[in-house]
């Protein structure tokens, strides 16, 4: 057994769990411990979704090899660009809420600001900032493009695209749960 499949075996069972404690939160959790070599998983009513995004995208890492086909020489150079496609993404979503955050607090009705020209920085840092984060990916995404064939970039976009949905369903499933589990301890 390699050493990347025994990463890909942890990470996808770590993954399965997850997913598999938001997707019945109901359940009374069951007396046995887990495996020494697994580390306990959180209560899915205390996960982040930057801890869910962050799981999803090693998710993402090891179903690609098998989603698109990639050869053993192809791997190592697919995944150094795809992680740097997914911290692109993060970096300008992050830079992006922000912006947005500020706005928000700025334009707020009751404590919001009258100084239009805040305002105007922010919406132009916003507009740079999108600008900029479009050529990033951009860039990204050729670079990625370099280490697959033709079929593999297509196979991608439809991977990428079946990923991102189920990412959001497991955020949908556990902001559920969150909400569910506050309303029973009665927060």
């Amino acid at each position: 057994m390699t050493l990347r499949t025994l990463v890909t075996s942890g990470v996808l069972v770590v993954t399965v769990m997850t997913a598999s404690a938001f997707a019945a939160p109901s359940q009374p959790p069951q007396p046995a411990s887990p495996p020494a070599q697994m580390p306990a998983l959180p209560d899915p009513s205390t996960i982040s979704a930057a801890q869910i995004q962050r799981w999803f995208e090693a998710f993402t890492v090891l179903q690609a090899q098998d989603a698109l086909q990639l050869s053993e020489a192809q791997y190592g150079r697919f995944v150094t660009r795809l992680k740097a496609l997914q911290e692109t993404r993060r970096r300008q979503q992050q830079t992006r809420n922000k912006i947005l955050g500020d706005l928000r607090r700025l334009t707020n009705p009751q404590t919001g600001s009258q100084d239009e020209a805040q305002l105007a920085e922010l919406l132009k840092a916003l507009r740079e900032d999108d600008d900029r984060g479009a050529a990033e990916l951009k860039r990204a995404y050729e670079a990625l493009d370099e280490a697959l064939d033709v079929r593999q970039r297509a196979r991608f976009r439809v991977f990428e695209d079946r990923m991102e949905q189920q990412k959001l369903e497991l955020l949908t499933r556990a902001r559920q749960n969150a909400r569910a589990a506050r309303g029973r301890d009665g927060r």
